[in-house]
C-alpha cells in the first residue's frame, strides 16, 4: 500500500519535472529517460577567507567548478567585496574571468530576511540563496516527532510571502539542516518533504550536521527527493570544526581525507532520486574567516583530491 508521504513525494517530483525548464535543469530527455547523472559543483568563496575576489574567480575553472558561491562574514568577505565594488564592477569582474554566479550563502537574517539578496543574486545571473532555518532555544534539543511537525508547518506558513517573491524572481531559497536549528533532526527533514509545496524552497543538505544520524543520510536523501534538494554540501563532521587542531585533522572535513564518512551510499541515493542540484566541497577553518590553507595552489590541490574521491564514488555508482 502506498503511504501518504510516498504519494506526496511522487506528486512533488512530478511537479518539479513539469516546471524544470523554468526552475532548473531538465530531468528528462525527449525519450522520457532520466538525464545522465551529473552533479553541478559550486566553489565556495569562504574556502579562501578574506582573499580578494579577483584572486578567487580564476579558481572556479581551475577547480573544475561550474559556478561561484559567494559568502559573507564571518566565513568570507567576498559578498562584502561585491557590495563595495558595486553591481556594475562586480558584473564586469565576473565577465572578465568567465565566471557564473550560482549562489549566495547568507546566514545573517535567516530565511525571512533574504528578499534583497534574492534580487541581488538574480541581477547577477544566480538562482540560489543558502541560509539557515530558525535556532532553537539555548540548551534545548532540536525538535522531533510531533513538535517537529508543528514547527515545520509554522515555518512554511511564515515563509509564504518570501517564497512568493522567490517565485517572481525565479530563485530558490535553500535552508541548511544546521545543528541547533529546527530543520536539523531527521523528523524535521521528513516533515519538510511532506509539507513543502514550493519549487522555490528546498534543503541545503549538510551530511556533517547529521553525524548523530549518519546511518540515515542515504534514506533522508531518498525521502526528500530531488524536488527538495537544490543543494548538497560535501563535508563531514570533525572536532576541528570547533577548536584549533592539526591541519591534517581539520582537512578531514573534506571528502577523501580520512574522515570516515563513506560517500558512495550518499551519492548512490542522489543518483537514485535523479538529483540535478548543486554540490559544494566544503570545510571550516578554525578560526573562521581565514583561508583553509596558506596559498591558493595549496587550496586547489586539496580540492582536487577531494573532487577525485567524489568522482570515484560517482563512477562506482554508475557501474552498479
Amino acid at each position: 500500500m502506498i503511504t501518504r508521504r510516498q504519494l506526496l513525494q511522487h506528486t512533488a517530483l512530478t511537479a518539479a519535472a513539469v516546471c524544470a525548464p523554468a526552475c532548473g535543469p531538465a530531468v528528462a530527455r525527449a525519450d522520457d529517460q532520466p538525464a545522465p547523472f551529473r552533479m553541478r559543483h559550486l566553489l565556495a568563496s569562504a574556502l579562501y577567507g578574506d582573499l580578494p575576489l579577483a584572486e578567487i574567480l580564476p579558481e572556479v575553472a581551475a577547480t573544475g567548478c561550474d559556478a561561484l558561491d559567494v559568502w559573507c562574514k564571518v566565513h568570507g568577505t567576498q559578498r562584502e567585496q561585491a557590495t563595495t565594488l558595486g553591481d556594475e564592477a562586480f558584473a564586469a569582474l565576473l565577465k572578465h574571468h568567465g565566471v557564473r554566479l550560482g549562489c549566495s550563502t547568507k546566514y545573517p537574517g535567516g530565511p525571512t530576511k533574504q528578499q534583497e539578496e534574492m534580487a541581488w543574486v538574480k541581477r547577477h545571473g544566480g538562482s540560489l540563496i543558502v541560509t539557515g532555518s530558525r535556532s532553537v532555544a539555548k540548551g534545548q534539543p532540536e525538535p522531533s516527532g510531533d513538535e517537529a511537525k508543528a514547527v515545520i508547518r509554522h515555518l512554511l506558513d511564515d515563509l509564504a510571502p518570501h517564497l512568493a517573491r522567490a517565485a517572481e524572481l525565479d530563485v530558490t531559497l535553500a535552508l541548511e539542516n544546521h545543528t541547533g536549528q529546527i530543520l536539523c533532526h531527521p523528523d524535521s527533514l521528513r516533515y519538510f518533504a511532506e509539507f513543502n509545496r514550493s519549487p522555490h524552497l528546498g534543503v541545503s543538505f549538510a551530511p556533517h550536521q547529521l553525524f548523530r544520524w549518519a546511518d540515515q543520510i542515504p534514506s533522508l536523501i531518498r525521502d526528500l527527493g530531488a524536488a527538495h534538494l537544490p543543494h548538497v554540501y560535501f563535508q563531514e563532521e570533525s572536532p576541528a570544526r570547533y577548536r584549533l587542531m592539526a591541519k591534517e585533522i581539520e582537512l578531514q572535513q573534506l571528502p577523501g581525507f580520512g574522515g570516515g564518512l563513506d560517500y558512495q551510499p550518499l551519492i548512490q541515493a542522489l543518483r537514485d532520486v535523479h538529483f540535478t542540484g548543486w554540490v559544494e566541497l566544503f570545510m571550516h577553518p578554525t578560526p573562521r574567516g581565514q583561508p583553509i590553507l596558506p596559498t591558493i595552489p595549496e587550496i586547489r590541490a586539496v580540492l582536487a583530491k577531494a573532487r577525485s574521491y567524489i568522482d570515484g564514488c560517482v563512477a562506482k555508482t554508475a557501474a552498479r
